[in-house]
């Protein structure tokens, strides 16, 4: 089968095979995975996404480490190709979705059934491909964790991106008000047809006036709940927008920082949570 196969760890943005040192190399006789168990299932790709995680893997510095060579890949749609002896909820020709540590930028990967979704009639597989990771981290960290309630004010930064994306749907659904944080007039008008209460353009202006005003035209105290996959200096300058008791939500650091929170924990002005996607070393 074709795969993408991480061979080294560097750079992933250098395209692969474009010299020896590339990280990536695209293999047309990567071995087909085998059924490990009585209840696996082998999944014939149909969709993957691409996450910051994927990014972290090649690079060598997310948290979990694979041994070389791997194939990268999180989340992924498909087709089910072949089933064990013990699988009872699906059947082959069954479109499904899951997501993986590794594996998934390939053309067949194995799973257990019980880490499987049924793919419902009517929904796209590419849009399915998307789901996992994506919306799986946001919705357990606004409803699981945050337990967001309708009419507290959600903030999110990064969120023209995927999980921030994710964060600002699942935000309106809980019927939170939602303001979002990005970056250029398509970000801020792609975040407006979303239906967003407010959108901060970071490229006319900094975060807190923004917000601030917003507030003000809704008499509303502050932010309950700030979702963060940035880190850095837009996570220090939000803090400054909480109200007491606001919860953190921390999804990643894309900005390469870890921001410091420990003296606002201390004083009991916040609680956080950290995604598992992203632990704090």
């Amino acid at each position: 089968m074709e795969a993408l196969v991480c061979r080294k760890l560097g750079d992933p943005t250098t395209p692969p095979d474009s010299s020896e040192d590339s990280s990536l190399t695209v293999s047309t006789s990567h071995p087909i995975p085998k059924l490990d168990s009585p209840t696996s299932v082998r999944v014939r790709i149909k969709s993957t996404s691409l996450n910051y995680a994927n990014y972290l893997q090649v690079l060598g510095k997310y948290q979990e480490k694979f041994a070389l060579p791997f194939v990268p890949g999180s989340d992924f749609s498909g087709i089910v190709e072949s089933v064990g002896p013990d699988v009872t909820n699906f059947k082959i020709g069954d479109p499904v979705c899951s997501f993986a540590g590794v594996g998934s930028f390939a053309q067949f990967i194995v799973a257990e059934e019980k880490d499987l979704f049924g793919v419902p009639d009517g929904c796209d597989l590419v849009a399915a491909g998307a789901l996992p990771v994506a919306y799986g981290t946001s919705h357990v960290a606004l409803v699981h964790r945050a337990n967001l309630k309708s009419g507290q004010v959600l903030l999110v930064l990064g969120a023209a991106g995927g999980v921030g994306l994710a964060a600002v749907q699942i935000g309106k659904v809980c019927g939170a008000t939602v303001i979002a944080v990005a970056r250029g007039a398509e970000k801020v008008e792609f975040l407006k047809s979303m239906g967003v209460d407010h959108v901060v353009d970071l490229s006319k202006g900094g975060v807190i006036e923004s917000v601030k005003a917003f507030l003000r035209t809704r008499k509303l105290k502050g932010v309950d709940v700030l979702y963060d996959p940035v880190g850095g200096k837009l996570t220090k300058e939000s803090m400054k927008l909480l109200s007491w008791g606001a919860q953190i939500l921390v999804i990643g650091f894309a900005s390469g920082e870890v921001p410091e929170l420990l003296s606002w924990l201390a004083k009991g002005l916040i609680t956080i949570y950290i995604s598992q996607s992203y632990k704090l070393r």
